[in-house]
């Protein structure tokens, strides 16, 4: 047997590969860190569930289905401007979806780090004049203070308000809904109140009252459509007095308000259409426009969008926009979705696709301009109510959901 001599063997190492191993292990290692931080990064709902993709889908808007057809079939191209036919950058659509900041939403920037920017989340779906994320309708919460019995701010400028005209009882409406009430009118933030008639507040935030408030606007709006010949119900139970009854936060207020809603629902089987009347948190320049001469209080539409009756919503607020700005340009701020953490996302509005919020001039409006303005949107809700009746209007279902 021949001896081993380990001199006879020989090793070799070859350094490339060894290098190219470790290029191959440390990007491979990089891959899988960069698409587990995607992952991670992205919302909860886009995140990969069972449903990721559903959601997803909801997310994605028309005009980019309609390009991605186009790709497809080129006819689709002929109604779109060469610009409209330009694909989305693709990296700008993965730094999106990467780190939830988009370059055309400066908001995206800090809005997820800053506390309380959630206020100023919002889509909006139709723009009216003036109107841009930056003078959105807001949702502002009070102060503690200003909600307390003992805090509540004196009056002032109220000797010469006048209460809602009465109709004349020898002219008679051409249309009537006669002894029936088609058009319910509530309000889930009862104290929303208008800073010309608070003495020593300038805080918007502060505007509260338990007696003039946006209640005075209901009455308004009550009035002109009755005079119109459209029965109308209102009810003014102070939700915020309940919610302090039961020590219950500000933002619970539109579960506190829901069963009202239901009730007037049930009780009334000829009721067509909910309105929940609010004031807006922002100041004058945004909230009034001048119409003929005339000063008025801006009207906006919110409407929430986690529900299933979203689109319906959707509907009745967009054909009424439409309406105001043909008969009343200027007066409406258009309509803004809202949904996600930090609002209420439905706003009752699921109880009926019918149901509206409407936001009545903001904190520096005076009730001589929202009467104008009542008068308005009473004018144009009797031409869109009578247009639709004719059509067959579908009655308010009360929703078995809580």
């Amino acid at each position: 047997m021949r001896p081993y001599n380990s001199s006879n063997y020989v090793v070799a190492i070859n350094m490339s590969t060894i290098l190219r191993g470790m290029l191959i292990f440390v990007v491979g290692m990089l891959a899988i860190f960069s698409v587990t931080g995607i992952l991670t990064s992205l919302n909860p709902e886009y995140r990969i569930t069972s449903n990721s993709l559903n959601e997803a889908a909801s997310n994605v808007k028309g005009e980019a289905l309609y390009k991605i057809l186009a790709m497809e079939n080129r006819s689709f191209n002929q109604i779109l401007t060469e610009e409209e036919q330009a694909l989305p950058s693709l990296t700008s659509i993965f730094f999106q979806v990467a780190t939830n900041v988009s370059f055309e939403d400066p908001r995206s920037l800090l809005g997820r780090e800053l506390p309380g920017f959630s206020i100023f989340d919002g889509e909006i779906l139709v723009a009216g004049e003036g109107t841009d994320f930056t003078n959105m309708p807001m949702e502002s919460v009070p102060p503690p203070e200003a909600l307390e019995a003992g805090n509540e701010a004196p009056l002032k400028n109220v000797d010469g308000l006048k209460e809602p005209h009465q109709k004349s009882g020898d002219v008679s409406p051409p249309l009537s809904t006669g002894n029936k009430k088609t058009v319910h009118l509530y309000f889930t933030h009862t104290r929303e109140s208008y800073l010309p008639y608070l003495s020593g507040v300038t805080n918007p935030d502060s505007a509260m009252h338990s007696k003039i408030n946006v209640t005075k606007v209901g009455d308004m709006v009550k009035k002109n459509l009755e005079d119109l010949g459209i029965g109308t119900s209102i009810d003014k139970t102070d939700v915020i007095k309940n919610l302090n009854n039961k020590g219950l936060d500000y933002w619970a207020a539109y579960q506190e308000s829901r069963p009202l809603v239901q009730a007037a629902m049930t009780s009334n089987k000829d009721l067509l259409y909910l309105v929940d009347i609010h004031r807006d948190s922002q100041r004058r320049a945004i909230t009034t426009g001048t119409i003929n001469g005339k000063s008025y209080a801006k009207l906006a539409f919110v409407v929430g969008e986690e529900h299933p009756n979203y689109e319906a919503n959707l509907k009745v607020a967009k054909e009424l926009h439409t309406l105001l700005e043909s008969k009343y340009k200027g007066i409406s701020r258009g309509v803004i979705a809202k949904k996600g953490s930090g609002t209420n996302g439905k706003f009752n509005q699921d109880l009926s696709g019918n149901a509206m919020l409407l936001e009545f001039g903001g904190v520096d409006n005076t009730f001589e301009e929202l009467e104008r303005t009542a008068q308005a949107f009473a004018d144009v809700f009797a031409d869109y109510y009578w247009k639709a009746e004719k059509v067959n209007h579908s009655p308010v279902i009360p929703a078995l959901s809580q």
